[in-house]
């Protein structure tokens, strides 16, 4: 029972850490909104890229598929707006 409850922990500690970048991504993304620049365009790629690293971790590790999905579909969120914002990298 100690282990069940140890890698329960485990794969809520993962998720949380999953949502923690999301809402950092969240929050550079609305900072973008206000000061569009090149140094806060490059904190969201590095925020994305950190958010998808954490989801994908957490959805290989966390028995709880609901959450993952709600997790998922914020991520997905943010980077719709981010694509919306327009300000990007751009060729």
């Amino acid at each position: 029972m100690k282990n069940n409850n140890i890698s329960s922990m485990q794969d809520q500690n993962q998720l949380a850490q999953a949502q923690q970048s999301i809402l950092h991504l969240q929050n550079t993304i609305e900072q973008a909104r206000s000061h569009p620049n090149n140094q806060v365009i490059e904190q969201i790629e590095n925020s994305l890229e950190r958010a998808e690293r954490s989801l994908s971790q957490a959805a290989a590790d966390t028995e709880n598929p609901q959450a993952i999905d709600l997790a998922r579909s914020e991520l997905e969120q943010q980077k719709q707006i981010y694509k919306e914002l327009n300000i990007g990298t751009q060729e």
